[in-house]
């Protein structure tokens, strides 16, 4: 399969917070913006851009400042790393120089056409039925039966609840809670559901949850 920009989900970090950093290190993960690619276990193909917590320990972890890493997981080699200077003036111009000179080579000695693949009819899955965990942080009423009622409400999409972890704050707790796997579409119809309800008073972050974690 042929992967253009348009088939790729992206986003990008302006959501991500402060207290959404401290929230990833309270339990032991780092929050890295994230370009994925992966073979489904049902043979297609997943592609995205997005932030989400990696375990502190997994080697993507430790990527930072003007550092890159490609980390594949492979059938026979296990796990592999890529790793080197990916941003700032001069790895940023060896890039663009690169890509100059192999056009330029490619003008002189003829273009090759696109190249084929056993992936070549692989369906490329739609973001809605990607399936991660996610983590969700929510700002509700400090009372009874308000726990019971954010856990129905996740129930009733069949979106599960791995743990839940509360803080008060006066009339008001913040609520943590990571799911297990859930497809994107229904842990967008949860989260629409609990903007619904009187008792949460803000849904401050919806995180993916990715890596060896899972």
């Amino acid at each position: 399969t042929r992967v253009t920009a348009e088939d790729v989900h992206r986003e990008g970090i302006s959501s991500i917070t402060a207290t959404d950093v401290s929230v990833a290190k309270s339990m032991d993960h780092v929050i890295k913006l994230l370009a994925i690619a992966e073979l489904t276990p049902d043979d297609q193909i997943s592609v995205r851009v997005h932030p989400a917590l990696i375990l502190r320990t997994h080697p993507l972890a430790a990527v930072r400042d003007a550092f890159n890493a490609v980390f594949v997981e492979a059938e026979s080699a296990g796990e592999l790393m890529f790793y080197g200077r990916g941003a700032g003036g001069a790895p940023t111009a060896s890039a663009i120089l690169g890509d100059v000179v192999a056009v330029a080579r490619h003008r002189t000695v003829g273009a090759l056409g696109p190249r084929e693949s056993d992936y070549a009819d692989r369906a490329i899955v739609p973001i809605g039925q990607t399936k991660t965990k996610y983590l969700i942080r929510l700002n509700v009423a400090d009372k009874s039966g308000v726990l019971a009622a954010i856990a129905q409400a996740f129930a009733t999409e069949k979106v599960s609840i791995q743990t839940v972890r509360q803080t008060g704050r006066g009339a008001e707790a913040e609520l943590i809670i990571v799911t297990h796997n859930a497809t994107e579409a229904s842990l967008s119809s949860t989260v629409k559901r609990l903007t619904q309800m009187e008792m949460v008073r803000s849904v401050e972050s919806v995180i993916r949850v990715e890596g060896i974690s899972q």
